[in-house]
């Protein structure tokens, strides 16, 4: 049973029908999300009783998703990959870490480990495709578009192809041959389904290319924010994970810090939307952890907007990145990223290219972890990069347990990186 009481506009605060496929809100153009009746939720599973830690994916936390895969009705829209449920891995013995005294875990979403979930494209994106494609199947919608730097296409084909949809994908030119030449092989073995479009250079005028082009013919836009809270609810699985009990207890808790590479921002608002969800149902306390997003400093809107003290970001002109997923030059959703940022304690930071690399090259030369870090892709090495200015700030200390988020793998970039191997 989903318990999705409305959508609710980011920051106007009207509330629309949960079965409306919108996309910004008309009233102002920014996000909606979506608000699930946590009142209800509680007097109807009391003690967490939505929650299935027996499930190894995201789908783990039943009705606090906005689809309970344990309800038929529910089920029967969803396409479950495996997508999740990704390991939390002791990194302590980073250099950096060890010698500053701090607990440093990463957060795996690129490879699939023993005993796990694994995201079907080796992508953080598949938490938020699984919900758009289970969502779009429940409102009747079958042709789906999206501009993307990668990794998002890559997803969203892979569920519209599991789930009988149709979609269209734009993207730059230099996106990463692997991600690029997946998606150009599914647009040739399916051409009535896929349709790939290249444009850039970056998701800016993709997603233009694809209003001008595709909307007009049915197709339904699911670009980042601009679907109604369904990438925020699918990345909110990431917060409840972070914050879920570790085998054996039934306590619910938090890092001090997450370290989150930040293009347009979804994830932040999914994890931060998963802790306040979870204080609603007492399972944890007000406190949250610092969110620290890490940006290339080829592309800085969200760090330039910080340090000014500006409410919102302002688009740039995209520079060259090895992080593909970071060269996004604004994003509608910026505002509240940085809202949370400010609430947080946190900050937004850059990150020089030549220090991304160096990080990617080490960590392919020393990996830890069982050889996970090896496979750390080059937003993740960013975030570890920055890991000297946060400490030398002061943004993370001695005794703290921080959370670094590799977002996608290696592999899905290795082309373009192999010069750093």
């Amino acid at each position: 049973m989903s318990y999705v009481r409305c959508l609710r506009g980011l920051a106007s605060g009207i509330e629309y029908s949960a079965d409306t496929a919108m996309n910004l809100d008309p009233a102002d153009g920014r996000p909606v999300e979506m608000v699930l009746d946590l009142q209800r939720l509680a007097a109807e599973r009391p003690d967490a009783a939505w929650y299935d830690p027996r499930r190894r994916d995201l789908w783990r936390f039943g009705a606090l998703m906005a689809l309970d895969i344990a309800d038929p009705d529910d089920a029967r829209h969803i396409v479950a990959l495996g997508e999740g449920c990704t390991p939390l891995l002791d990194y302590a013995a980073h250099p950096l870490a060890r010698a500053a005294g701090i607990a440093l875990q990463l957060k795996d979403e690129g490879r699939a480990h023993a005993g796990y979930g694994a995201n079907p494209t080796q992508s953080f994106k598949d938490r938020g495709m699984a919900m758009v494609a289970a969502q779009a199947r429940r409102l009747g919608l079958r042709k789906l578009a999206v501009p993307t730097q990668g990794n998002a296409g890559d997803s969203l084909l892979r569920y519209a192809l599991a789930g009988d949809l149709s979609v269209a994908i734009a993207m730059p030119e230099d996106t990463p041959m692997p991600i690029l030449g997946n998606v150009a092989a599914a647009a040739q073995r399916h051409p009535q389904r896929v349709a790939l479009e290249l444009v850039g250079p970056t998701i800016r005028e993709a997603g233009a290319l694809l209003k001008e082009r595709y909307l007009p013919q049915g197709y339904f836009s699911v670009a980042t924010f601009q679907e109604p809270g369904w990438r925020i609810e699918g990345k909110k699985s990431l917060g409840l994970e972070l914050a879920e009990p570790a085998p054996g207890s039934t306590r619910w808790s938090l890092p001090d810090a997450v370290i989150y590479p930040t293009g347009g921002g979804t994830g932040v608002l999914g994890m931060w939307k998963a802790w306040d969800e979870l204080q609603a149902l007492g399972l944890i306390d007000a406190r949250r952890p610092r969110m620290l997003c890490v940006q290339s400093a080829a592309t800085t809107p969200l760090v330039r907007a910080f340090d000014s003290g500006a409410a919102d970001t302002e688009a740039l002109a995209a520079g060259q990145t090895l992080a593909y997923g970071l060269n996004v030059p604004g994003g509608v959703g910026h505002f509240r990223v940085l809202q949370i940022l400010r609430a947080s304690g946190g900050a937004a930071v850059a990150v020089d290219e030549s220090a991304t690399a160096a990080e990617f090259a080490r960590l392919w030369r020393e990996p830890v972890g069982g050889g996970a870090a090896g496979w750390i892709g080059p937003e993740g090495a960013a975030c570890l990069a920055a890991l000297p200015q946060l400490i030398e700030r002061g943004l993370i200390a001695r005794g703290e347990r921080v959370v670094v988020v590799n977002t996608g793998s290696a592999e899905k970039y290795l082309p373009d990186l192999r010069h750093l191997l």
